[in-house]
């Protein structure tokens, strides 16, 4: 894992914004398939001298009005709910969407009915109904190597899993722009080290990599309060080594 200060900047200042777009489609594929997306944020205040900006805490003045606040984009992640109660069967509507939403029903709904197969259902506790999918999650590479997606992605998953019976991922390399992922070792330990994190959550391995969680697991709840404090001493790492 990097240190801390390599961070680009403090993550204590990162946040989350969780949307949703809705078309007004009066269609059973629009009932059943909600489409999230969650842009990761830095919160940069910047002080303008008339020259080049420069972070905001090096101004010594109380109220500067040449300091400014601005958010800026750092990474980008996609969640689906699936409503298996409305709309269409939901393995199909899955199929439609995308060969990745597919590969994640074919393993946890049954074709015929698209609710979750019986074997599923065993392994899930009746807290809901949906199925939300956590499809992707982006970082910029200069904020990867600390742990902040499992961090992020847990808190989107505590937003939107009300009403939920099952959480599902699939881990992986979703950034194919590195030329070190080439190579096929390279490629594996990356993926392994993805799939450790979301592990962290209480995500496990079903079946052809995919890796469901009960939205009431004691593991999730526990987590985030590990992964809210791991976050606050990354803030103070950050600012003690910029300081």
């Amino acid at each position: 894992m990097n240190k801390p200060s390599s961070l680009p900047g403090d993550p204590s200042e990162l946040h989350l914004r969780i949307s949703y777009d809705d078309e007004l489609w009066d269609t059973p594929q629009a009932d059943t398939l909600e489409r999230w997306n969650v842009a990761v944020l830095h919160r940069r205040r910047t002080h303008d001298s008339g020259q080049e900006p420069v972070p905001s805490g090096e101004c010594v003045i109380e109220g500067c009005p040449s300091c400014t606040v601005e958010d800026v984009a750092v990474g980008s992640m996609t969640f689906y709910r699936v409503h298996l109660d409305r709309g269409r069967n939901a393995y199909w509507a899955m199929e439609e969407e995308s060969e990745e939403l597919f590969e994640t029903a074919q393993v946890l709904l049954d074709p015929a009915t698209g609710s979750f197969t019986s074997e599923v259902s065993e392994l899930l506790e009746y807290v809901g109904s949906a199925l939300l999918v956590m499809d992707r999650v982006t970082l910029d590479p200069a904020w990867r190597g600390q742990g902040l997606a499992a961090v992020l992605g847990c808190e989107v998953i505590h937003r939107l899993m009300v009403g939920c019976r099952a959480v599902a991922c699939s881990p992986g390399v979703t950034d194919l722009s590195s030329q070190r992922l080439m190579d096929r070792s390279e490629w594996d330990r990356v993926s392994a080290k993805i799939a450790r994190g979301w592990e962290s959550l209480g995500f496990s391995l079903y079946r052809d990599n995919v890796y469901p969680l009960s939205p009431a697991s004691q593991d999730l709840e526990e987590q985030r309060g590990l992964l809210r404090g791991r976050l606050a001493e990354l803030g103070v790492s950050w600012r003690a080594a910029a300081s």
